[in-house]
């Protein structure tokens, strides 16, 4: 029998452990299959864009939607226009929550909207509270 571990006849050239590339692959270096197909779209990406125009313009939804998503991107968020009381005041913060609820239920707001609308309110509930406590605290050591 040899001396040899049998984990060292599977792996000839180096040791169990080790890696036989140790610097690894070049970063920024691409498969050859990825470097193949991005030149062969390449090579026919304008062919490929003006069929599916002329798709669009003959009445292809599918290629008609395609041709928008690229031209337009999708709107992440719109303008709010909402009447919201002053809230300054702990009262004028809970009818601000209520038009917001009220503003979902009449389906002029989206939920998520809502959601950030009221969270900016809730911001402002704090800021409100946050000045209230200061001024109490101002005043009952001015009474000292």
């Amino acid at each position: 029998m040899s001396e040899t571990p049998r984990t060292e006849n599977l792996r000839p050239g180096w040791k169990p452990g080790r890696s036989g590339n140790p610097a690894g692959r070049p970063k920024g270096s691409r498969n050859r299959v990825t470097l193949v197909a991005l030149a062969a779209m390449e090579e026919g990406a304008d062919a490929i864009a003006r069929k599916i125009v002329d798709m669009a313009k003959e009445g292809d939804i599918s290629a008609a939607r395609l041709v928008l998503e690229r031209l337009v991107p999708p709107a992440k968020e719109r303008p709010i226009f909402l009447n919201l009381p002053d809230t300054s005041s702990a009262n004028g913060v809970a009818q601000a929550q209520s038009a917001i609820l009220q503003a979902v239920a009449a389906g002029d707001l989206l939920p998520g909207e809502a959601a950030t609308l009221a969270g900016i309110v809730e911001a402002r509930r704090k800021a409100v509270e946050t000045l209230e406590l200061e001024q109490r605290i101002s005043a009952l050591e001015g009474k000292k």
